[in-house]
């Protein structure tokens, strides 16, 4: 009996294949590209119509990266880091997408993914250890393994308010935007949410807008960017060096991007003397603010300074102090939500076009025909933009109806919050491996170097079952709860937990609060992972290939 045969037996199928992999962003794509070196059939299914990931979705005004462009690009091949050319510090999401569709076709890799076709249902049959993927056009497909590849940050999450669906004007996600663009010159625009989308959003907007209105539920930190072209002598430096950086950004740094490792904590030095470090680091933007000392996410103290420079520094850029006093943070420590980088953002609050609304003690009572309510004052609008971010880590899998072992779903297992191995597996759902899902440093690292090294691993592990045989792989209880303890442990060491934030679910109600991203660094979550395959897969069970179970056709 063929593959085909045997899932025909339980659903009708249209094809067969090793593995199928859901969505064609940086992960899907470089999966593809490993597994067919392995030989072995692919078909990737991607919900839009080309490639990208969250950068395809992505495309509000001044959406840009806050990791630097020399690595925020894949180090697989090196003749691709060689030969492409990033023209910004911090790319903008239309220079990635332009990548991400450079690496598609340099690859070759449009053939094997079926475009604007969503995966509705995955089904294991414990009888073939094989899953039955059915899309949203009903067709159903075979495979022996399944590879959710559909990103952390991909399921943009709109609030249900009351009368949404009344507004005249227009509506807008910043995880969802047209593609052809928006223009909003001449109108009056009212924004909801001050996360990342945001901060980087307002600036653009307030530029073409008649009037924006910022309705600010909990302020965020925000560094600025500093962005700036790159010059030939830079990228040439970074070129030259990938080797090198590259390595000690997997092996050394804890959020896998290349940089200064500072070795002493804030309370070390002199007040005087960590002004000076923190304005160094104010001056050349980005993310390293966070590494100016060593303790900034484990000590309130020392990580209080921070946060203090920070709100004196939106102190002396925002001219009127009670709007200053709304946008300092004080409710959790600076770092324990994703730090934003921005350009000109708080200097957008002294423009006469911009109105900031505090919303935490009068949240939005309703959406109207002319606009929305809170605090019991109409505010009337053209248009309105939720900023408003992601159902994130788990969101893209709840969107899929998983069942595993008796029909078990997903949804159920993580009823509680979601528990993995590794972030690679689940019990109770065999050959199922997500990428950089809960339990994995994702969301706190660089993403494509995590995306790079969870494709190594379950690709050399598909290889490594192939050759003894193996048909089913799958976490074990203990396994799994050992690993949802060990997550937990470490990220309650650090001040992480105190921040209500969509590390935790926060910012979806109803959602189990549970830190869900890998807070031990990348080195060390890497050293576990190579040492539990080099163990013969600790805390996976592998079960023999069942009988007359062949290579998919």
């Amino acid at each position: 009996m063929t593959d085909l045969q045997r899932d025909a037996a339980d659903m009708t199928v249209v094809r067969s294949y090793d593995v199928i992999v859901v969505g064609a962003g940086f992960a899907g794509m470089y999966l593809l590209h490993k597994l067919r070196g392995l030989g072995l059939s692919t078909r990737v299914f991607e919900q839009g119509s080309g490639v990208g990931g969250t950068w395809y979705w992505n495309r509000y005004p001044g959406a840009r990266c806050d990791i630097e462009s020399m690595q925020y690009s894949y180090s697989f091949s090196n003749e691709l880091q060689q030969e492409w050319e990033w023209t910004e510090r911090f790319a903008a999401q239309p220079e990635i997408l332009k990548y991400a569709n450079h690496v598609a076709d340099r690859f070759n890799l449009r053939p094997d993914i079926q475009f604007n076709t969503r995966v509705a249902s995955t089904v294991f049959n414990e009888d073939t250890d094989r899953w039955t993927v059915t899309t949203d056009d009903g067709k159903r497909y075979g495979a022996q393994f399944v590879i959710m590849a559909t990103g952390s940050l991909s399921n943009a999450r709109t609030p249900d308010f009351k009368g949404l669906s009344s507004f005249k004007g227009k509506t807008y996600h910043t995880g969802q935007w047209p593609h052809e663009g928006v223009d909003f010159t001449g109108l009056r625009v009212g924004i909801v949410g001050t996360g990342s989308s945001a901060i980087q959003s307002i600036p653009v907007i307030a530029e073409q807008a008649k009037h924006l209105t910022v309705f600010q539920r909990t302020p965020n930190f925000s560094i600025p960017a500093r962005n700036h072209p790159l010059t030939p002598d830079y990228q040439r430096d970074w070129k030259e060096n990938y080797p090198e950086r590259r390595r000690k950004a997997r092996e050394e740094m804890r959020n896998g991007v290349f940089g200064r490792l500072p070795t002493k904590g804030a309370m070390d030095d002199t007040p005087d003397a960590r002004r000076k470090v923190y304005d160094t680091e104010w001056e050349q933007g980005g993310l390293h603010f966070m590494s100016s000392y060593n303790n900034l996410a484990l000590d309130k103290a020392s990580n209080d300074t921070a946060a203090e420079y920070v709100r004196t520094k939106i102190a002396e850029v925002v001219k009127d102090q009670a709007v200053a006093k709304l946008l300092q943070p004080t409710t959790y420590p600076i770092g324990t939500k994703r730090i934003c980088l921005d350009t000109d953002y708080y200097e957008t609050f002294n423009r006469d076009n911009v109105t900031l609304v505090d919303i935490r003690n009068a949240p939005i009572e309703e959406i109207t025909p002319k606009g929305l309510i809170t605090g019991g004052k109409e505010y009337e609008f053209d248009a309105i933009v939720f900023a408003t971010g992601f159902d994130a880590m788990t969101g893209s899998f709840a969107k899929v109806d998983i069942r595993g072992r008796e029909g078990r779903t997903l949804k159920d297992k993580w009823a509680e919050g979601p528990k993995t191995y590794l972030g690679l597996m689940v019990t109770g759902f065999p050959n199922l491996f997500f990428i950089t899902g809960p339990g994995s440093p994702s969301v706190l690292s660089n993403m494509i170097l995590s995306i790079e090294q969870h494709v190594d691993w379950i690709t050399d592990c598909l290889a490594n079952l192939r050759k003894r045989g193996i048909g089913a792989m799958e976490a074990t209880q203990k396994a799994e709860d050992d690993w949802v303890a060990h997550v937990n442990e470490v990220a309650f060491k650090t001040l992480y937990p105190q921040a209500n934030s969509w590390y935790m679910g926060a910012n979806v109600p109803g959602k189990p609060r549970v830190f869900m991203p890998y807070i031990g660094g990348v080195p060390t979550y890497r050293q576990t992972c190579d040492r539990i395959a080099a163990n013969n897969y600790e805390g996976f069970l592998l079960t023999p290939q069942r009988q007359a179970a062949t290579a998919a056709e």
